[in-house]
């Protein structure tokens, strides 16, 4: 969701033909509202007294940040004095003293929390092998393909070379004044890491900005030219060489970032100070890993702002808390609503604040909404299986709901990992003929793994044994941060170097963002579960191919017949567009395959009255051959797809009956939602 790019300021260098002429003009403005002086201004007695000629200037040159400067918030005011004029100002002496302290304070400060880092005892997670991504072979396999292939290295090499001395022709006749029209192709590339329009208006640091797009986009665009080369190990060496240039951007330093650099010079320092403090209670809170804030998580809390829409937990086993909602609405659809989340992540990504909870939008349309929470595994549950969840979890809880409602069957909603989950059981009850569930939903959920992205990069054999290893150290489970930190590697600008830059280097407050701070609530992983579902879905793609068995039953997708609505983010990293399209078109019963803007957290939860993104449908999966031709026949909708969803959903849920009060069914309700699993802290 990209901001708006600031109007293009003009710049002072290359306004005028002459350069000296220039900045005689600019001393002459700036007399009166230089942000800093260094020597006072005499009074009218003063300049009275002395010859004219002896009469101090004020110096009044901008700073190298600015195209303009501008005024402080408080402004120099004139020293009175009966003689000649003070040598130097008082105020610009203070700030020059408080900036040099709190240069030496921020400082301080970093080197402590490192020191502390260095020094700390270090165990067995901390030993990583030193390629378990196998990047190294990856990039010698796209070395030689190029060293194969010189005529490509040639014009390459050219091509930047070029770009390079058209570049520095720009930019030599921009610092001599000349008026020069001509625009780098570099100059007109969007990118919101140098939205500040400081970065065009200095002619520096717009060669900065512009040299660093050139190099970056030159190397990664060479290494996906590369042809005839195994698909992942080009992946591989694209996805980590975009890391790389990624890290090197000028924005992401102190010095070479102006906005940074003008923040702390309009603080005097404290910016960088504060900043610097950040920096330490975060390598603090990660126990000596720098564990990034994105929001400011002390200002919601599970069950007080955010998880509030009422309603009883009905029931509870060792996997879930199963969470009945109360009732908005004098009547419900008669065939409850039974959502199984990610076990990743906590379930209230789908009941944040009243104005975006889809779980509170449920109600109120009139469904009987029931939701498993999960637990929150510690290391006595590091044995238990993907069959577990799936007979303890799904089979389980669609027992509980049909008891609790008086139905024979329940639609179900699957979301991420839930989904998969999901659509593995209802081939299983397909293998048995249990029909307990009559209509399917799946929130960007995958079945077939053969297109699901940069994700697998993360899911070949070397790395998934040193995730077994690090889960065998930590007692059997895989801590949750583990998880955050390689979702954030796939949009390492966005959540990584965005909040590196506005926590650190600009000392910027952390916003109050629900979504950021569920996102921080991370749940831990039990060793035989992950493994498997790593191995055989990411790895081996086995239930997409059919070789997926589950307590002695295959599992094939074509045999389930239900009525099944699949919804894909436009932008979702997590589970791919394609990804989920290819699972969709593996069911054998009547599909439909939505596509929401957005990825894989704002697609799904888009409430109407947010009037966001857009969606696209097309009614005809079957007979699209391919995820582009279903796309190129799709109509384009404004606004959420909920609206869309709930018309497909009411016709699957039967007549309307009077609503169902949690405290009133057959199971005995035991705490009021959100329930205790939400609770549990990794």
């Amino acid at each position: 969701m990209p901001s708006a790019r600031p109007p293009k300021a003009k710049s002072h260098i290359g306004s005028a033909p002459k350069l000296q002429t220039e900045t005689k003009t600019l001393e002459k403005e700036n007399n009166n509202k230089t942000k800093k002086v260094l020597f006072a201004k005499e009074d009218a007695s003063s300049r009275k007294a002395l010859p004219k000629k002896s009469t101090p200037k004020a110096s009044t040159k901008p700073t190298p940040i600015e195209a303009e400067p501008h005024k402080t918030s408080q402004p120099q005011a004139d020293v009175p004095n009966d003689g000649p004029a003070s040598a130097f100002n008082p105020d610009a002496l203070k700030n020059l003293e408080d900036l040099s302290l709190n240069l030496a304070k921020a400082a301080m400060t970093a080197q402590s929390a490192l020191a502390q880092t260095l020094f700390r005892p270090h165990d067995a997670t901390d030993n990583v092998p030193s390629d378990p991504f196998q990047v190294g072979p990856a990039m010698t396999t796209v070395a030689n393909a190029l060293a194969s292939n010189p005529d490509k290295l040639v014009n390459a090499q050219t091509e930047l070379i070029t770009g390079y001395l058209q570049l520095w022709a720009a930019m030599t006749r921009r610092s001599l004044g000349a008026d020069d029209n001509t625009e780098m192709p570099s100059a007109k590339i969007k990118d919101k890491r140098f939205s500040d329009p400081r970065w065009e208006q200095n002619v520096i640091f717009d060669m900065m900005r512009q040299s660093y797009l050139l190099s970056s986009n030159w190397l990664n665009n060479l290494i996906s030219s590369v042809e005839g080369i195994d698909p992942i190990a080009k992946r591989r060496v694209e996805f980590f060489t975009k890391l790389v240039t990624d890290a090197f951007s000028p924005s992401n330093f102190l010095m070479s970032n102006p906005a940074a650099l003008d923040t702390l010079m309009n603080t005097n320092g404290e910016s960088l100070v504060k900043g610097m403090q950040k920096f330490a209670e975060d390598l603090a809170r990660g126990d000596g890993k720098l564990k990034i804030s994105q929001a400011d998580y002390a200002h919601f809390e599970v069950g007080k702002n955010v998880a509030t829409t009422p309603g009883k937990v009905v029931y509870r086993n060792a996997f879930f808390e199963l969470l009945q909602y109360t009732p908005t609405t004098e009547n419900v659809r008669e065939i409850p609503l039974l959502i199984f989340p990610p076990w990743i992540n906590k379930f209230y990504i789908l009941d944040l604040q009243p104005k975006n909870s889809l779980i509170k939008w449920l109600t109120d349309q009139g469904f009987s909404v029931f939701v498993t929470s999960w637990v929150n595994p510690d290391a006595s549950m590091k044995d238990v299986t993907f069959e577990d969840y799936l007979t303890q979890g799904v089979y389980e809880a669609t027992k509980q709901v049909m008891a609790q409602s008086g139905t024979k069957a329940v639609n179900a909603v699957g979301y991420c990992i839930g989904g998969t989950l999901l659509g593995t059981a209802l081939a299983h009850m397909a293998a048995k003929g249990d029909n307990s569930i009559g209509s399917a939903t799946f929130f960007t959920a995958q079945h077939d793994f053969s297109e699901a992205g940069d994700l697998l990069l993360f899911t070949n054999n070397a790395w998934i044994d040193e995730l077994e290893r690090q889960m065998d150290a930590a007692g059997g489970v895989l801590p949750g941060a583990a998880m955050a930190d390689t979702f954030n590697a796939l949009r390492a600008n966005d959540l990584v170097w965005s909040f590196f830059v506005n926590n650190y280097l600009m000392g910027k407050d952390l916003t109050a963002f629900d979504l950021l701070c569920w996102n921080a609530d991370q749940t831990r992983m039990p060793k035989a579960l992950h493994m498997f579902y790593l191995r055989k879905f990411y790895n081996e793609n086995a239930l997409s191919k059919g070789e997926l068995e589950l307590g002695g039953i295959k599992i094939d997708l074509k045999n389930v017949k239900i009525p099944v609505f699949t919804q894909a983010g436009r932008e979702d990293h997590i589970a791919p567009p394609l990804s989920v399209f290819k699972g969709a078109k593996m069911f054998g019963g009547d599909v439909t395959y939505v596509l929401a803007g957005s990825g894989h957290i704002a697609g799904v939860v888009n409430p109407p009255a947010a009037q966001k993104y857009m969606h696209w449908i097309n009614k005809n999966l079957s007979a699209a051959p391919s995820y582009d031709d279903w796309f190129s026949k799709a109509a384009e909708h404004p606004g959420s797809w909920w609206p869309y969803w709930a018309e497909w959903l009411h016709a699957k849920s039967g007549d309307w009956v009077e609503a169902r009060d949690p405290s009133k069914g057959p199971l005995k309700p035991i705490m009021d939602a959100p329930g205790s699993y939400v609770m549990v802290k990794s």
